[in-house]
């Protein structure tokens, strides 16, 4: 595949504990996903799943082993500079939406622009490239609505225009679907289908079959180890030029 890499893991390995108390997390992981992959990760419980996604996300380190993530060996990164890592390349999405219930959905996707520590945008153009990543989402009528003001739904919706808001390399979703009725599953996993024919990487932390299945690659996990690597046969339908943000704001903001 002549895409560039956007994760590539080497000989990855989580330890907690030592001595005989010693839990091995991660056995040794070598991985690569590349740009515009839609990916799922499985695997039964404690098979390294969240490990694994907690470094992928830069919120941990792996105790032996490289993580190299859009080229960055991010593995010994100290705390300031993952947090930079996590705000500038990373869009979160987690099963319980972990939205502000005080701030209106507009202000909850502005929330990751506030951190920004370059390029920093006037509050007028914050407003604006949230109001785009509403729109893309098909959110643009619920702006100032509150979390409690909308369903499972429209609040994963909103979690994952927040993910896209500074424009990242790669998308890391845990269990996007795991409080949604089928309904609402079903729209969510369209809306990753959407962004993936868009180009966009995502990776998807999810252990219903019925969601993996509709990526184009699944990952399976056991005990620390990656134990299965297989294709779908799926592959996006169109492409959006790579220099192209999935974000569409006007260009002095990008």
């Amino acid at each position: 595949m002549d895409t560039p890499l956007i994760i590539q893991t080497i000989s990855l390995k989580k330890f907690y504990g030592a001595g005989e108390t010693q839990v091995i997390a991660l056995a040794g992981i070598d991985l690569e996903i590349h740009q515009g992959e839609l990916v799922a990760v499985m695997g039964p419980s404690g098979s390294g799943k969240s490990t694994l996604l907690n470094i992928l996300a830069c919120l941990d380190q792996p105790s032996e082993g490289h993580y190299y993530l859009n080229g960055t060996d991010v593995s010994s990164l100290n705390r300031t500079e993952l947090a930079f890592i996590r705000s500038s390349k990373l869009g979160m999405v987690f099963q319980s939406y972990n939205l502000l219930p005080r701030l209106t959905a507009l202000e909850n996707v502005m929330l990751p622009l506030f951190y920004r520590r370059e390029n920093r945008l006037s509050p007028a153009q914050n407003r604006e490239r949230a109001i785009a990543a509403l729109d893309i989402v098909g959110l643009s009528g619920r702006t100032h609505h509150y979390p409690n003001q909308l369903s499972g739904g429209q609040q994963q919706r909103v979690a994952i225009a927040r993910a896209l808001i500074n424009n990242p390399v790669l998308i890391l979703a845990d269990e996007p679907t795991g409080n949604l009725d089928s309904h609402a599953s079903a729209e969510i996993m369209e809306l990753f289908q959407q962004l993936h024919e868009q180009g966009r990487t995502i990776l998807i932390v999810t252990h219903e079959h019925e969601v993996a299945d509709q990526t184009e690659r699944i990952l399976t996990l056991r005990d620390g180890a990656l134990v299965s690597d297989h294709s779908n046969g799926k592959s996006r339908k169109s492409e959006r030029p790579s220099s192209q943000p999935a974000v569409e704001v006007p260009h002095e903001l990008s």
